[in-house]
This record gives structure tokens, sequence and C-alpha cells, in this order.
């Protein structure tokens, strides 16, 4: 474990393990029956679905068991307690890209580009603010939230902040997508 640590990118290595991780997760057939199931645990299952739909290797899954929950649940308490669930996802996802991914890729970057012409560009005043709109945008969608998650991670938005928005954003986001199910069933 100590030579892990040594590692000089071992944000990057961390996450090209864990998506190879989900692909081999996602290929076991009672994993994806369990997670199925969860639509059975009412809010239990709602917080667990609003966990994974913020991922883009469960958000299939999430949505399937957001589904399931509103036959039984009303949006709006789906909303909530999935979205509060989704906040927890959303904030593992800020802060492995807050507290060292970036970091990272940044030095790999600086390798490529040395006088860093994209970097310059992109601290300017006219893409600063840029960046935590398109990610809010991102995470209120039922898209998943890694890349809008970065985007406010690169954007130096507050903890507070982004917690704040991220629930607003996700219940809202998670509301519509419930809400909509109910008038496009057969």
């Amino acid at each position: 474990m100590q030579q892990y640590h040594k590692l000089k990118y071992k944000n990057i290595i961390t996450l090209l393990l864990s998506i190879i991780f989900a692909f081999i997760l996602s290929r076991f057939e009672v994993l994806h029956q369990f997670l199925l199931n969860l639509g059975n645990f009412g809010y239990i299952g709602a917080f667990i679905a609003g966990i994974l739909f913020v991922s883009t290797f469960t958000v299939a899954t999430g949505a399937v068991i957001l589904l399931v929950l509103a036959e039984k649940l009303s949006p709006v308490e789906i909303g909530i307690i999935a979205g509060l669930g989704a906040v927890i996802g959303d904030f593992v996802i800020f802060k492995f890209v807050r507290d060292g991914l970036t970091d990272e890729i940044r030095e790999v970057y600086e390798k490529i580009d040395h006088n860093n012409h994209l970097l310059k560009i992109l601290h300017t005043k006219y893409f600063s603010w840029m960046f935590p709109v398109f990610g809010a945008i991102v995470i209120a969608s039922p898209l998943p939230d890694e890349i809008g998650v970065s985007l406010m991670g690169i954007g130096k938005i507050k903890i507070y902040k982004f917690l704040i928005l991220s629930f607003i954003l996700n219940a809202t986001g998670i509301f519509l997508v419930v809400s909509a199910s109910k008038f496009i069933r057969p």
C-alpha cells in the first residue's frame, strides 16, 4: 500500500482501475438483479438509486430503480431522497477531482503544451464563469454527472455551495425525470 501512495499519477491510475472494475462488475447478473430489486426497498432504494444516478456506469440502473419507485412513491419524495443520495455520489466525484486528479492532469498537460495555450484561454474572464454554469446544466440533466462535477471542481467552487447546488439540481432533475415517466407510460 505504501508503494501506491508513492506513485506519481495515483489518481489517474485509480480512475482507470475504477473504470475497469465497474465494467467487470457490470457483467455479473447477480449484482445487476440485486440493484434492480432495490426498487422494493422504498426510501432506502431511492437513496441508493440517487447515488447510482450520478455515474456513467450506473445511471441506467439508477434510472430503472427510480422508475420502479415512481409506481409506489410520489415524485417529490423520490426527488428529495434520491437527490440526497446523488449529493453523496457527486461529492465523492468532486473530492476525487479536486483533491488530486486535476493536479495530475495539469502536470501531464504541461508536459505536452509547454506554453499552456489552452490554460491561458480557459482562465480568461470569458471562460472562467462557464465552468460552474455548464457543470450545473450537466448535473441538472439526466446525463451522468462526472463532467459537470469535474467542471465545478475545476471552477474552484466552495464545498458547501457545491453541496447545496448539487442537491437542488439533482433533486430537481430526478423529480422531472420521474414526473415525466408518469406521463409517458402506456
